[in-house]
Order: structure tokens, then sequence, then C-alpha cells
């Protein structure tokens, strides 16, 4: 049995402790969250709207409303489910206005072939053969992911690539676990169907 020394607190309780201080005043600890959760927080977002430059812009968003907000952060909530649930309400916010502004989203129709989003190769070198599929095959993989209706893209998203847990899940998207498997269920079939060819 591991004694568990006070050394290190766990990132939950730095978390914690930096909103703690925001609420208090101290503006520099909101710079210790975004090193702490920059990075998972654009990739959550890349996932969500398949694109790396409205990612980073939301990502952007999701911290200057988290400065605005943390009064209303409850110091016994978990902090990073807080910060995916304002990422996923402005992912919906983005997409909704992108939808009633079709033209714009041709610029990101052109860049998604560019992207590497959730795309990794193994360890071991793969054959250039290997590699041209493995690639085509994320491509494909992102692009029925991104035409998912909205409800089940963000489960497929939190769930598969994040790996939350269907109550996190439930939080961030503020419906119930039931809710989420039920989304899961139905966008893994319409994966299933969408990508046979590459199953």
């Amino acid at each position: 049995m591991s004694i568990i020394t006070d050394a290190e607190p766990s990132p939950e309780a730095q978390d914690r402790a930096d909103m703690e201080k925001l609420q208090a005043g101290h503006d520099a600890a909101l710079n210790d969250l975004m090193e702490r959760h920059a990075t998972p927080l654009f990739h959550f977002l890349c996932r969500m709207v398949g694109n790396e430059e409205d990612a980073n812009d939301l990502a952007q968003e999701t911290f200057v409303r988290v400065f605005k907000s943390r009064d209303s952060f409850r110091l016994e909530q978990k902090f990073s489910t807080w910060l995916f649930t304002i990422a996923a309400n402005l992912a919906r916010n983005h997409f909704r206005w992108r939808t009633r502004h079709p033209n714009l989203s041709l610029d990101a129709e052109n860049a998604e072939t560019e992207q590497t989003l959730g795309s990794t190769l193994p360890a071991n070198s793969p054959t250039p053969k290997e590699a041209a599929l493995t690639g085509e095959r994320a491509v494909a993989v992102r692009a029925a992911v991104k035409n998912l209706p909205e409800d089940l893209r963000e489960a497929i998203v939190l769930c598969e690539w994040e790996e939350r847990s269907l109550a996190e899940a439930a939080t961030i998207l503020e419906t119930t676990p039931k809710a989420v498997e039920s989304r899961l269920y139905r966008a893994r079939g319409i994966l299933r169907e969408r990508l046979k060819t590459w199953l």
C-alpha cells in the first residue's frame, strides 16, 4: 500500500487553489490554469469544430469566460468539467452562427485536408502505403464525426476522444448520463454505417 505524501497537490487541488486565488483578485492565477488546461481544451475544441483556427479562437474565448465568470465557480466543483461546459456551449454557439453564415464554412472545408487532428501514427515506422491509409482513415473519421448531429458529435468527442465518463459528459452537456449513453449508441451506429469501408 502506497503512502500519499503532501509533496505535490493533485491537479484538481491545484485548480481549486488557483480559482480561489482568481476569485480573491489574483489575476495571475489564470495563467497557471491556462498552462494546465490550454492544450487539452484546444484538442477538444478542434474535434468539436474541425478547424484549428476556430478552435484556437474558442479556446481563448473560453478562458475569457472563465475570468469573467470566476465568481460563479463553486469550489466544490471540478474545474475541468466547468471549463469544458463553457467550451461546449461556445462550440454550440459557433455552429449555430456558422449555420446562419454558410459561405464562411468553405475555408474550413479546405483547411480540413491539411489538418492532422486526432490522427496519430504508430510508434513503429509504417510503410508509405500504411501511412497514406492511416491518414485517409483519419480524414474519413473526422469528416464522419463532423457531420454527425450536434448532440451526437458532442457525446462521441467527450466519451471516445476525451475519455470522459458518462457522468462527467452529462454534466458538461447539461443532460443525464442515460441521455449521453443513448446519444453514444446512436452516434456509433451512424459512424459504423458511414465508415464501413474502413472497418
